[in-house]
């Protein structure tokens, strides 16, 4: 089958793909494992290896366990590329700075921590429309002068079809490949084999013949059977594919469109050319090889004749009409659009009719239809008016026969007519394909036609796909709809953008919209996320699933939790919505995504590597995509946000700047403090020194005193002796004066030097306050026991600590010409311990800690942060980032952008369309406010946030209800 609406729907499985190759199996689990080391002094190779010692598993609790995991599970930095090219930054703040213009301030925060995006207000549905189509208009007249100036046809440098194909690059066939596994990119299976002009294919060209009608669309050689139904849908509105084609110039070769992208209107210009499905007779051999087994006149023209000139030599989509040329340059427009024809292959025709009208689809399987008596009556009945239909079969894909009575299943048709005649209801539907119809009753051929029946209906057989089915077998044999709802000029419409982190638990986000309403009427809610199809191949691994619910403010019924919701989306996972008539006042729409990831494909940054140097074009036209659609998420700051942040950042950075400081502050005082405890111990070991060697002296005066007393008492013996002895011998008198003469010699000094006493040797003890200096040549005090002592054994040795030893100079004048400095006391000695005073070794000797001024303050703080600024953030080692898990190496990081649009149609009676009647703006907490947990708003926020009624741990949350249940029951 070559039209598929899209991948299979459902949550399946998310493992790898059991079709990748043994080989890259192999290699993928070979990169993965860890490498044994070398032991050390080994070898690899013949070496016996080195078995690594495994590591012995954590010993905790479960719940740490599982509370660790889920630590790891989640990153701790969300968010979401927002450019894909690196020049693209301007163009993303340029439309930024149009959503801000676009948007007025709002009135103020919800709550004590919540913070309101600009809001929007609403603008007529055709406003966007209109200008898109002025700026058409005028791409296509600037165009058409050009060309004209120069006298050459257009060619499109951005997508073109010729060159593309003949160079090889085939970027206007295929996306970009994120598929893991995929060994060719999306749309390798497309082989055109040429590419000519729409002047060079058809003979008599004519855009439109008789206007575009369902019968005109023939799909072509790619899946894009969607796009087709969703053509044959709009032809049975009169004006729906009219106004798509803006403005062109057959002979110039350009051609105008506008597409509906992601709540508003796009423009796309294109040149004539298209694929064909041979090659050219000079450029073809097999092809020419057969044609040239018949004799022809003219064998290259012939050739052109058959196989390349007219709609049925067109590879893509082609008209019935064989000179039709509106249905392929319209797919052509579309396909670029949104980069290639690979691009718009498998889709829903809900979606299609979507992007073509602006119309918003919704999703109706038939078992869930209440009603099918107002269904047919309200909505079918109503087909091309209020609402255009597209049904399809077999969409949950577990059948294999692949068709139903003729009805193929996972294939998109038109509903073109809804009649009751006679108690008939009957329902007109169309195959795009052209071909393959119903065989069931009032099938082609049946019974139930009769002459009566053709003429009423207006039918005639053939097989054109275009069928007749009861609304009985509508209803048993299809098995979804996609009704899309028009609007017209009475509808106005309002949107906002915002990005929002979808956690792994999947719950009510904190972030949500509020809408306010000046007056009642129908509203149509619209939570949309970004049209991947525009940016195919970088859309990341995460694909979303998105639910809304509508709150009252101030609701005061407690019974009724919420107002209504949006259904679960099965396939069409693009949008969700709900209609309903609301009165005028303030409401809150909650949202909740569903995320999941997908390890088959490619994270972005890893296709923006691989396609960087080989698809440099296509990525930055692909990527520029990305960029232009990512920025609308770009939340836009407020007034109040910008003051609170810079409040915030100030505040940051008072309380850095105070840390430091205390940090400066708490060394100083550290430093102060070791400093003085260092002053202490050397005050205290000086004052042990002082005790010990005052304890030292008093022995050695004692030693001294008991010495003197036992030498004046010998003293006084000998003299005794001696006068005893003199008495008895008597001294001659020569003798005497002898022996007085020598001891004069003795003592005298030398050469006019001061002599030294004998007991010079020994230390001496000056008297209290006897601390000035010696003149030069004084004598030392002397005691005349000293030589008495030595002469009985005696001697007092000082103690090396109370010596201090002089290195005297060998010059003959030193003695009398040394100064007086280098004879004084030195710190240690005897003499300069006793000479300290107490005083000395006061507190007052250590240094003062005293305060900084606010200058040298603030500069040892800059000096601070500036060291902790450029101080290299230290690098996880090899082996940590081997024993990471898969879930710290690649944790969940999952973000969507989403969209609000809320439509509304009023009566004109009360005032004019230019009122805004829907403001809507993006309420998220605040980061920077420092809200109470009691805030005011916050119960009517916990009560917005609660789980589904339906939900099955809905009763265990509702705390109110079980205290009034527990006090009606002890009453």
């Amino acid at each position: 089958m070559s039209a598929i609406l899209g991948t299979n729907i459902g949550n399946g499985p998310r493992w790898r793909s059991p079709s990748t190759s043994p080989a890259s199996s192999k290699a993928r689990s070979t990169t993965s494992r860890s490498v044994s080391p070398v032991p050390f002094g080994g070898r690899r190779g013949r070496a016996r290896p080195y078995m690594a010692v495994p590591r012995r598993p954590k010993q905790q609790t479960p719940q740490a366990a599982v509370d660790e995991f889920w630590a790891k599970f989640t990153t701790k930095t969300p968010g979401k590329a927002t450019t894909a090219l690196p020049q693209d930054k301007q163009l993303v703040e340029r439309v930024v700075r149009k959503k801000a213009q676009s948007s007025t301030p709002s009135a103020g925060a919800k709550g004590a921590d919540r913070a309101v995006e600009q809001s929007t207000g609403s603008r007529p549905t055709q406003a966007s429309y209109n200008e898109a189509a002025a700026v058409c208009r005028a791409k296509v007249a600037q165009i058409v002068k050009e060309c004209r100036r120069i006298n050459k046809k257009y060619r499109d440098p951005h997508f073109d079809l010729e060159s593309d194909l003949k160079l090889g690059r085939r970027d206007c066939l295929q996306s970009l490949s994120n598929d893991r596994g995929a060994k060719t990119p999306p749309g390798g299976a497309m082989c055109p084999r040429s590419a000519k002009r729409v002047t060079e294919i058809f003979d008599r060209p004519q855009f439109y013949i008789d206007g575009p009608t369902a019968n005109d669309v023939r799909q072509g050689r790619d899946g894009d059977c969607w796009l087709m139904s969703a053509l044959c849908t709009l032809s049975n509105k009169a004006g729906l594919i009219e106004r798509l084609c803006v403005a062109h110039d057959q002979d110039v070769g350009v051609y105008g469109f506008v597409f509906h992208r992601d709540g508003e209107w796009i423009s796309e210009i294109v040149d004539d050319f298209l694929y064909l499905i041979k090659s050219d007779y000079d450029e073809s051999f097999t092809d020419r090889i057969l044609f040239d087994d018949i004799e022809r006149v003219n064998p290259d023209e012939a050739y052109r004749r058959i196989y390349q000139s007219n709609s049925s030599a067109l590879y893509f989509a082609q008209c019935e009409h064989p000179q039709e040329t509106w249905l392929p340059l319209l797919e052509k427009g579309y396909a670029k659009a949104h980069g290639d024809y690979a691009a718009i292959e498998g889709g829903f025709g809900g979606e299609g009719t979507e992007d073509l009208t602006g119309g918003v689809t919704s999703e109706i399987f038939t078992t869930d239809i209440l009603d099918k008596e107002y269904f047919w009556k309200e909505e079918l009945l109503k087909v091309n008016q209020d609402f255009l239909f597209d049904c399809s079969t077999g969409v949950w894909g577990g059948s294999s026969w692949g068709e139903r009575k003729g009805i193929v299943e996972l294939h998109a048709y038109s509903i073109q007519r809804a009649v009751e005649i006679d108690g008939k209801r009957l329902v007109r539907l169309k195959n795009p394909w052209g071909k393959g119809e119903w065989k069931g009753p009032w099938s082609d051929g049946s019974k139930e036609w009769t002459p009566e029946w053709l003429e009423k209906l207006g039918h005639r057989f053939g097989d054109d796909g275009d069928f007749w089915i009861a609304y009985e077998d509508l209803l048993r044999k299809y098995q979804a709809f996609e009704r899309t709802r028009l609007f017209d000029d009475d509808w106005s419409v309002a949107q906002i953008w915002t990005t929002l982190s979808v956690p792994w638990m999947v719950d009510y986000h904190s972030t949500y919209f509020s809408l306010s309403l000046s007056k009642p009427g129908p509203v149509v809610i619209v939570l949309s996320q970004l049209d991947e199809r525009y940016f195919r191949g970088l859309q990341g691994q995460y694909e979303f699933e998105l639910a809304l619910r509508l709150h009252r403010v101030g609701q005061e019924d407690d019974n009724e939790d919420y107002i209504v919701r949006s259904q679960t989306p099965y396939r069409m996972r693009r949008s969700v919505n709900v209609e309903l008539e609301l009165e005028a006042g303030d409401y809150q729409v909650r949202v909740k995504l569903d995320a999941v990831r997908n390890e088959d494909l490619l994270p972005m940054e890893q296709v923006i590597r691989d396609s960087a140097k080989d698809r440099r074009k296509k990525l930055m036209r692909i990527g520029l995509a990305y960029d232009l659609a990512h920025g609308k998420g770009k939340a836009v700051e407020t007034a109040e946000e910008k003051a609170a942040r810079e409040a915030h950042e100030k505040k940051a950075e008072e309380k850095r700047r105070k840390e430091a400081r205390n940090k400066i502050q708490a060394g100083r005082e550290e430093a102060h403090y070791l400093k003085t405890k260092e002053h202490e111990r050397a005050r205290e070991r000086q004052r042990n020194a002082r005790a010990k060697h005052k304890t030292r002296l008093a022995a050695r005066e004692a030693r001294r005193e008991a010495a003197r007393q036992g030498a004046s008492q010998r003293d006084e013996a000998d003299e005794k002796n001696e006068e005893g002895a003199a008495e008895a011998t008597p001294v001659p008198d020569g003798a005497v004066e002898a022996a007085g003469q020598r001891q004069a010699s003795a003592s005298a000094p030398e050469d006019g030097k001061p002599g030294l006493p004998s007991g010079a040797g020994d230390m001496h003890k000056p008297a209290a306050g006897d601390c000035q200096e010696r003149q030069p040549g004084s004598p030392l005090p002397s005691d005349g026991a000293n030589t008495t002592r030595a002469e009985n054994g005696s001697v007092d040795v000082p103690e090396l600590s109370d010596v201090v030893v002089v290195k005297r100079s060998t010059s003959p004048d030193d003695g009398a010409a040394r100064p007086a400095a280098e004879r004084r006391p030195v710190m240690g000695s005897a003499a300069a311990m006793e000479c300290e005073s107490e005083s000395d070794f006061g507190p007052d000797d250590a240094d003062e800690l005293t305060d900084l001024s606010d200058r040298e303050l603030d500069i040892q703080v800059r000096i601070h942060l500036e060291q902790v600024e450029r101080r290299p953030r230290p690098l996880s080692p090899a082996w940590l980032e081997e024993e990471l898990d898969e879930f710290e190496r690649d944790p969940w990081n999952a973000v969507a952008v989403v969209g609000l649009r809320v439509y509304h149609r009023h009566k004109t009676a009360g005032g004019g369309d230019d009122d805004e009647v829907v403001r809507l703006s993006v309420v998220r907490r605040d980061p920077f406010a420092d809200g109470d947990a009691d805030a005011p708003g916050d119960e009517t926020e916990s009560k917005s946030r609660e789980l589904d009624v339906d939900d099955s741990a809905k009763d265990a949350t509702l705390v109110d209800a079980k205290r009034s249940i527990a006090g009606g029951a002890g009453q």
